[in-house]
Protein backbone atom coordinates (compact mmCIF):
# COMPACT_ATOMS: atom_id res chain seq x y z
CA UNK A 1 0.00 0.00 0.00
CA UNK A 2 2.81 2.37 0.86
CA UNK A 3 4.47 1.67 -2.49
CA UNK A 4 1.25 2.53 -4.37
CA UNK A 5 0.98 5.90 -2.58
CA UNK A 6 4.60 6.78 -3.49
CA UNK A 7 3.99 5.84 -7.14
CA UNK A 8 0.85 8.01 -7.35
CA UNK A 9 2.75 10.98 -5.85
CA UNK A 10 5.55 10.64 -8.45
CA UNK A 11 3.00 10.52 -11.33
CA UNK A 12 1.17 13.65 -10.06
CA UNK A 13 4.48 15.52 -9.73
CA UNK A 14 5.50 14.72 -13.31
CA UNK A 15 2.05 15.70 -14.64
CA UNK A 16 2.12 18.99 -12.72
CA UNK A 17 5.54 19.89 -14.12
CA UNK A 18 4.31 19.29 -17.68
CA UNK A 19 1.25 21.54 -17.14
CA UNK A 20 3.39 24.25 -15.63
CA UNK A 21 5.78 24.12 -18.63
CA UNK A 22 2.88 24.34 -21.07
CA UNK A 23 1.38 27.29 -19.17
CA UNK A 24 4.74 29.13 -19.09
CA UNK A 25 5.20 28.51 -22.84
CA UNK A 26 1.72 29.87 -23.60
CA UNK A 27 2.42 32.98 -21.48
CA UNK A 28 5.60 33.69 -23.43
CA UNK A 29 3.70 33.29 -26.71
CA UNK A 30 1.03 35.79 -25.65
CA UNK A 31 3.67 38.29 -24.47
CA UNK A 32 5.51 37.94 -27.76
CA UNK A 33 2.29 38.57 -29.66
CA UNK A 34 1.40 41.62 -27.54
CA UNK A 35 4.81 43.29 -27.90
CA UNK A 36 5.47 42.35 -31.50
CA UNK A 37 6.50 45.24 -33.76
CA UNK A 38 4.12 45.95 -36.68
CA UNK A 39 5.35 44.77 -40.03
CA UNK A 40 4.93 48.24 -41.61
CA UNK A 41 8.11 49.71 -40.10
CA UNK A 42 9.60 51.45 -43.15
CA UNK A 43 10.60 55.06 -42.47
CA UNK A 44 9.13 57.46 -45.05
CA UNK A 45 11.19 60.59 -45.72
CA UNK A 46 9.74 63.54 -43.82
CA UNK A 47 11.92 66.64 -44.29
CA UNK A 48 10.74 69.93 -42.76
CA UNK A 49 12.23 73.04 -44.41
CA UNK A 50 12.43 76.45 -42.73
CA UNK A 51 14.04 79.57 -44.17
CA UNK A 52 14.94 83.02 -42.92
CA UNK A 53 15.85 86.17 -44.88
CA UNK A 54 16.68 89.79 -44.07
CA UNK A 55 17.02 92.26 -46.93
CA UNK A 56 16.81 95.91 -47.87
CA UNK A 57 14.16 97.30 -50.22
CA UNK A 58 13.22 100.61 -51.78
CA UNK A 59 9.73 100.79 -50.26
CA UNK A 60 8.46 98.53 -47.47
CA UNK A 61 4.75 98.92 -48.22
CA UNK A 62 5.15 98.21 -51.93
CA UNK A 63 7.37 95.22 -51.15
CA UNK A 64 4.78 93.80 -48.76
CA UNK A 65 2.09 94.03 -51.44
CA UNK A 66 4.39 92.44 -54.02
CA UNK A 67 5.32 89.61 -51.66
CA UNK A 68 1.66 88.89 -50.91
CA UNK A 69 0.90 88.54 -54.61
CA UNK A 70 3.94 86.30 -55.17
CA UNK A 71 3.08 84.07 -52.20
CA UNK A 72 -0.50 83.67 -53.42
CA UNK A 73 0.72 82.87 -56.94
CA UNK A 74 3.01 80.15 -55.54
CA UNK A 75 0.08 78.54 -53.71
CA UNK A 76 1.18 79.72 -50.27
CA UNK A 77 -0.39 81.83 -47.55
CA UNK A 78 0.67 84.74 -45.34
CA UNK A 79 0.61 83.59 -41.70
CA UNK A 80 1.71 86.86 -40.08
CA UNK A 81 2.91 90.32 -41.07
CA UNK A 82 3.54 93.72 -39.52
CA UNK A 83 4.97 97.10 -40.59
CA UNK A 84 6.54 99.45 -38.06
CA UNK A 85 7.99 102.96 -38.42
CA UNK A 86 10.50 104.20 -35.84
CA UNK A 87 11.30 107.92 -35.58
CA UNK A 88 15.04 108.52 -35.71
CA UNK A 89 15.01 112.33 -35.37
CA UNK A 90 12.45 115.13 -35.50
CA UNK A 91 12.58 118.94 -35.51
CA UNK A 92 10.09 121.83 -35.78
CA UNK A 93 10.87 125.09 -37.58
CA UNK A 94 8.69 128.19 -37.16
CA UNK A 95 6.82 128.88 -40.39
CA UNK A 96 4.43 131.61 -39.20
CA UNK A 97 2.76 132.75 -35.98
CA UNK A 98 0.29 129.87 -35.96
CA UNK A 99 2.15 127.18 -37.96
CA UNK A 100 5.35 125.14 -37.81
CA UNK A 101 7.20 123.01 -40.35
CA UNK A 102 7.76 119.57 -38.84
CA UNK A 103 10.73 117.64 -40.25
CA UNK A 104 10.88 113.95 -39.32
CA UNK A 105 13.42 111.25 -40.18
CA UNK A 106 12.06 107.75 -39.64
CA UNK A 107 12.96 104.13 -40.40
CA UNK A 108 10.35 101.64 -41.67
CA UNK A 109 10.69 97.89 -41.22
CA UNK A 110 8.48 95.00 -42.31
CA UNK A 111 8.01 91.53 -40.87
CA UNK A 112 6.27 88.68 -42.71
CA UNK A 113 5.86 84.95 -42.05
CA UNK A 114 4.62 82.82 -44.96
CA UNK A 115 3.78 79.19 -45.69
CA UNK A 116 5.19 78.11 -49.08
CA UNK A 117 4.92 74.71 -50.79
CA UNK A 118 8.20 72.97 -49.99
CA UNK A 119 9.05 72.17 -53.60
CA UNK A 120 8.82 75.89 -54.47
CA UNK A 121 10.82 77.26 -51.54
CA UNK A 122 14.11 77.63 -53.42
CA UNK A 123 12.37 79.34 -56.33
CA UNK A 124 10.60 81.71 -53.94
CA UNK A 125 13.85 82.74 -52.19
CA UNK A 126 15.41 83.46 -55.60
CA UNK A 127 12.45 85.69 -56.45
CA UNK A 128 12.90 87.62 -53.19
CA UNK A 129 16.60 88.12 -53.91
CA UNK A 130 15.61 89.83 -57.18
CA UNK A 131 13.16 92.12 -55.39
CA UNK A 132 15.67 93.20 -52.72
CA UNK A 133 18.22 95.98 -53.13
CA UNK A 134 20.63 93.64 -51.40
CA UNK A 135 20.30 90.68 -49.04
CA UNK A 136 21.75 91.04 -45.52
CA UNK A 137 21.13 87.49 -44.42
CA UNK A 138 19.69 84.30 -45.88
CA UNK A 139 19.50 80.82 -44.37
CA UNK A 140 17.64 77.51 -44.73
CA UNK A 141 17.29 74.65 -42.26
CA UNK A 142 16.30 71.04 -42.96
CA UNK A 143 14.82 69.00 -40.11
CA UNK A 144 14.41 65.26 -40.70
CA UNK A 145 11.32 64.02 -38.86
CA UNK A 146 11.22 60.59 -40.52
CA UNK A 147 12.05 58.62 -37.36
CA UNK A 148 9.64 60.61 -35.19
CA UNK A 149 6.91 60.14 -37.79
CA UNK A 150 7.54 56.37 -37.93
CA UNK A 151 7.60 56.15 -34.12
CA UNK A 152 4.23 57.89 -33.86
CA UNK A 153 2.81 55.61 -36.56
CA UNK A 154 3.98 52.40 -34.85
CA UNK A 155 2.79 53.60 -31.45
CA UNK A 156 -0.60 54.43 -32.94
CA UNK A 157 -0.86 50.90 -34.39
CA UNK A 158 0.07 49.41 -31.02
CA UNK A 159 -2.65 51.43 -29.35
CA UNK A 160 -5.22 50.16 -31.85
CA UNK A 161 -4.24 46.56 -31.00
CA UNK A 162 -4.36 47.31 -27.28
CA UNK A 163 -7.85 48.80 -27.54
CA UNK A 164 -9.06 45.73 -29.46
CA UNK A 165 -7.70 43.41 -26.75
CA UNK A 166 -9.30 45.48 -24.01
CA UNK A 167 -12.64 45.45 -25.83
CA UNK A 168 -12.53 41.63 -26.05
CA UNK A 169 -12.29 41.34 -22.29
CA UNK A 170 -14.34 44.45 -21.60
CA UNK A 171 -16.39 44.54 -18.44
CA UNK A 172 -18.32 47.13 -16.53
CA UNK A 173 -15.33 47.80 -14.31
CA UNK A 174 -14.22 51.45 -14.45
CA UNK A 175 -10.54 50.48 -14.71
CA UNK A 176 -11.02 48.93 -18.16
CA UNK A 177 -13.01 51.94 -19.39
CA UNK A 178 -10.45 54.43 -18.11
CA UNK A 179 -7.57 52.47 -19.64
CA UNK A 180 -9.37 52.31 -22.99
CA UNK A 181 -10.06 56.06 -22.96
CA UNK A 182 -6.45 56.88 -22.03
CA UNK A 183 -5.09 54.70 -24.86
CA UNK A 184 -7.55 56.20 -27.35
CA UNK A 185 -6.59 59.76 -26.34
CA UNK A 186 -2.90 58.90 -26.70
CA UNK A 187 -3.65 57.39 -30.10
CA UNK A 188 -5.35 60.64 -31.18
CA UNK A 189 -2.32 62.65 -29.97
CA UNK A 190 0.05 60.55 -32.08
CA UNK A 191 -2.18 60.89 -35.14
CA UNK A 192 -2.37 64.67 -34.70
CA UNK A 193 1.41 64.93 -34.27
CA UNK A 194 1.86 63.11 -37.58
CA UNK A 195 -0.73 65.35 -39.23
CA UNK A 196 1.24 68.37 -38.05
CA UNK A 197 4.45 66.87 -39.42
CA UNK A 198 2.73 66.22 -42.76
CA UNK A 199 1.53 69.83 -42.88
CA UNK A 200 5.00 71.21 -42.07
CA UNK A 201 6.58 68.91 -44.65
CA UNK A 202 4.12 70.00 -47.33
CA UNK A 203 4.34 73.74 -46.55
CA UNK A 204 7.65 75.28 -45.50
CA UNK A 205 7.79 78.28 -43.19
CA UNK A 206 9.83 81.30 -44.28
CA UNK A 207 10.41 84.38 -42.12
CA UNK A 208 11.13 87.65 -43.92
CA UNK A 209 12.55 90.82 -42.35
CA UNK A 210 12.90 93.76 -44.72
CA UNK A 211 13.58 97.48 -44.30
CA UNK A 212 14.14 100.66 -46.28
CA UNK A 213 16.49 103.65 -46.00
CA UNK A 214 15.65 106.39 -43.50
CA UNK A 215 12.91 108.59 -44.93
CA UNK A 216 12.63 112.36 -44.34
CA UNK A 217 9.15 113.81 -44.38
CA UNK A 218 8.05 117.44 -43.93
CA UNK A 219 4.58 118.70 -43.09
CA UNK A 220 2.96 121.89 -41.80
CA UNK A 221 1.47 121.54 -38.32
CA UNK A 222 -0.19 123.92 -35.87
CA UNK A 223 2.06 125.93 -33.58
CA UNK A 224 1.64 124.50 -30.08
CA UNK A 225 3.74 127.24 -28.39
CA UNK A 226 1.08 129.43 -26.75
CA UNK A 227 3.50 132.30 -26.10
CA UNK A 228 3.64 133.02 -29.84
CA UNK A 229 -0.08 133.78 -29.84
CA UNK A 230 0.31 136.80 -27.51
CA UNK A 231 -0.21 140.34 -28.98
CA UNK A 232 2.71 142.57 -30.05
CA UNK A 233 4.59 144.71 -27.50
CA UNK A 234 2.81 148.02 -28.34
CA UNK A 235 -0.57 146.38 -28.07
CA UNK A 236 0.34 144.71 -24.80
CA UNK A 237 1.66 148.11 -23.43
CA UNK A 238 -1.59 149.90 -24.31
CA UNK A 239 -3.61 147.04 -22.85
CA UNK A 240 -1.50 147.32 -19.68
CA UNK A 241 -2.28 151.06 -19.36
CA UNK A 242 -5.99 150.46 -19.90
CA UNK A 243 -5.94 147.61 -17.41
CA UNK A 244 -4.09 149.84 -14.85
CA UNK A 245 -6.74 152.58 -15.18
CA UNK A 246 -9.43 149.96 -14.66
CA UNK A 247 -7.70 148.69 -11.51
CA UNK A 248 -7.34 152.28 -10.20
CA UNK A 249 -11.06 152.93 -10.65
CA UNK A 250 -11.86 149.69 -8.86
CA UNK A 251 -9.67 150.80 -5.92
CA UNK A 252 -11.53 154.13 -5.71
CA UNK A 253 -14.84 152.30 -5.73
CA UNK A 254 -13.61 149.94 -3.01
CA UNK A 255 -12.51 152.92 -0.85
CA UNK A 256 -15.87 154.62 -1.34
CA UNK A 257 -17.56 151.53 0.02
CA UNK A 258 -15.46 151.92 3.21
CA UNK A 259 -16.33 155.66 3.93
CA UNK A 260 -17.58 154.86 7.44
CA UNK A 261 -14.29 153.26 8.38
CA UNK A 262 -12.48 156.30 6.99
CA UNK A 263 -14.51 158.67 9.18
CA UNK A 264 -13.89 156.51 12.23
CA UNK A 265 -10.21 156.53 11.40
CA UNK A 266 -10.12 160.34 11.14
CA UNK A 267 -12.01 160.66 14.45
CA UNK A 268 -9.59 158.34 16.23
CA UNK A 269 -6.65 160.28 14.72
CA UNK A 270 -7.91 163.67 15.98
CA UNK A 271 -8.75 162.31 19.43
CA UNK A 272 -5.30 160.88 19.83
CA UNK A 273 -3.76 164.11 18.55
CA UNK A 274 -5.86 166.11 21.05
CA UNK A 275 -4.72 164.06 24.01
CA UNK A 276 -1.10 164.23 22.90
CA UNK A 277 -1.27 168.07 22.62
CA UNK A 278 -3.02 168.30 26.02
CA UNK A 279 -0.35 166.18 27.66
CA UNK A 280 2.37 168.30 26.03
CA UNK A 281 0.84 171.56 27.32
CA UNK A 282 0.56 170.11 30.80
CA UNK A 283 4.19 169.05 30.73
CA UNK A 284 5.27 172.49 29.45
CA UNK A 285 3.32 174.21 32.24
CA UNK A 286 4.88 171.96 34.88
CA UNK A 287 8.33 172.66 33.53
CA UNK A 288 7.67 176.45 33.60
CA UNK A 289 6.51 176.30 37.20
CA UNK A 290 9.62 174.44 38.20
CA UNK A 291 11.82 177.01 36.53
CA UNK A 292 9.99 179.92 38.28
CA UNK A 293 10.39 178.25 41.64
CA UNK A 294 14.05 177.74 41.02
CA UNK A 295 14.54 181.46 40.26
CA UNK A 296 12.87 182.55 43.49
Amino acid sequence: MKRNIIAIAIILTIFGCQKSGEKYASTETVAANEFSVPTDSTAVEKIIKTADMRFRVKNVQNTKEQLSKTIKAEGGTVAEFSIESTIQETDKVKQSTDSLKEITAYRTEGYLVAKIPSEKLDEFTNTIAKIAVFVDHQSMKLDDQSIAYLANKLKAQNRVDAVEKINKVASKKSANVESSLYIKDDYVDKKIENMQIDSRVKFSTITLNFYQDNTVKTMIVANDNLYDYRPAFINRLWLGIVNGWTIFKEIIIAISNLWMLILVGFAIFFIIKYFIRKNKLAMDQATKNMIDQARQ
